[in-house]
């Protein structure tokens, strides 16, 4: 049996379904990360200006048998989200050797992220890359800041124009300077999601830039923000999160990056290669 849907993907997959006051009540919980939904029944219907019956409506269309079913659900998502590395440690014992325990959570990772993954905005992420009329900007967390460098390290020997931003908020007013209209910027933020990130993301949008995110299943706060998401499944038998799924996501990005551009990358590539071997007279 499979995890259970997020409540933030039925509300989403569910939308076409929802009366107009149904999906005011939506909007509300999928601006606030679903934590409206903790508020008593009566709150939230001041809330969303809607009424207590439409409440339980939604509750039901979501496939719950009431407000209080759907705020158990709620609940259990929101505690899910922000559970600390220390929690994840309290995990039933098993005879199996780590490796395999590790392995075999890794690959149900990739597989459900790859389930979940909509061809169309990998794509659409994949043109944006390979444009060489836009300036690409990369970020991670305290987290996946590995995973930016790594995407920088590619992308800046394939095409030019690409920045990876210092981790420090201080120096991103300078940044945020060429985050124009035409700039990508590419942000990786899983739990527990880091202000910062959300702030330079809300910012570089306000200053005509794309944002492009990589976070998790229950997806970061920039989402609001982003114009393309990209959620991997981070859960493994460990005190922290697994990014190999978002690193699938990323190594296939470059594949194709690099097909789109092929011309121009392989040119870069002959002369980076010129350049290393002619810096050798530099050595020794």
């Amino acid at each position: 049996m499979g995890p259970k849907p997020l409540i933030r993907d039925l509300l989403k997959e569910r939308q076409a379904e929802l009366t107009a006051a149904e999906r005011k009540l939506s909007a509300v919980l999928l601006d606030d990360s679903l934590v409206a939904g903790l508020q008593s029944i009566t709150r939230l219907a001041e809330a969303a200006e809607v009424s207590t019956p439409t409440i339980i409506r939604l509750a039901r269309k979501l496939g719950f048998d009431g407000f209080p079913d759907l705020q158990d659900a709620i609940r259990d998502e929101i505690a899910a989200r922000m559970k600390r590395p220390l929690a994840k440690l309290d995990v039933a014992p098993s005879g199996d050797h780590i490796v395999a325990r590790f392995t075999e959570a890794v690959a149900a990772n990739i597989n459900r992220t790859l389930d979940r993954l909509d061809l169309a905005t990998f794509d659409a992420v994949a043109a944006l890359l390979s444009d060489p009329a836009r300036r690409l900007h990369l970020l991670g967390g305290r987290i996946t800041r590995s995973n930016a460098h790594y995407f920088f390290n590619h992308l800046q020997i394939i095409r030019p124009g690409v920045t990876l931003l210092d981790s420090s908020p201080s120096v991103w007013p300078q940044a945020l300077l060429d985050m124009g209209p035409g700039a990508v910027l590419v942000v990786f933020d899983i739990r527990r999601y880091e202000r910062e990130l959300e702030k330079l993301a809300r910012l570089a949008v306000e200053a005509g830039a794309d944002v492009v995110l990589f976070t998790d299943a229950w997806g970061s706060p920039i989402e609001r923000h982003a114009a393309h998401v990209f959620r991997a499944m981070v859960e493994v038998p460990s005190s922290w999160d697994s990014t190999l799924a978002i690193n699938l996501l990323v190594e296939a990005l470059v594949a194709e990056v690099q097909t789109r551009a092929a011309a121009s990358s392989a040119e870069r590539i002959s002369a980076l290669e010129d350049m290393i071997g002619a810096s050798k007279i530099f050595r020794g």
